[in-house]
């Protein structure tokens, strides 16, 4: 999801925007990127179980991001995000999704940052990591979830 200002703006001005720490917090005006809610949307269709990852981990924020979930649409899925103490890792582990679709992270510092590098080493082999560019969109990943889960 983006900001609803930032609508029309390439995937590499929005990048330089958060960089430069000019994101703001209201997460409330966030909206999908591109056909998000489509592709979800078909995986749903074809039985995959959905979790949403959110960074917020205020509940306020957390509630502003569930109501951007609704507002738009998105299929029904867990909103899951961090308690206190815990990495992003921490809460794929507890989830355990057979596929992971997580951004590159790249404004806000890269591979460091993403959650897949920080699982376990003994439980990576059961979870499938799809990496796409940050605020790039999942229009390019395959409806299918045998064919994404193969990506």
């Amino acid at each position: 999801m983006i900001h609803r200002d930032w609508m029309g703006l390439t995937r590499d001005e929005i990048v330089r925007l958060v960089r430069e720490r000019r994101a703001g917090g209201d997460f409330a005006n966030s909206v999908p990127i591109l056909g998000a809610v489509d592709r979800l949307r078909a995986w749903k269709r074809e039985g995959a179980e959905i979790f949403y990852l959110t960074s917020r981990t205020e509940a306020g924020e957390v509630d502003d991001i569930r109501g951007v979930l609704t507002r738009f649409g998105f299929p029904e899925g867990e909103l899951c995000f961090r308690q206190p103490g815990e990495r992003y890792s921490n809460v794929a582990e507890r989830v355990m999704p057979d596929v992971l679709v997580e951004d590159d992270c790249e404004s806000i510092g890269g591979e460091v940052e993403m959650t897949y590098p920080h699982i376990r080493p003994e439980l990576k082999p059961r979870i499938k990591s799809v990496v796409v560019r940050e605020f790039g969109g999942i229009d390019h990943l395959p409806d299918d979830i045998s064919a994404l889960a193969s990506w």
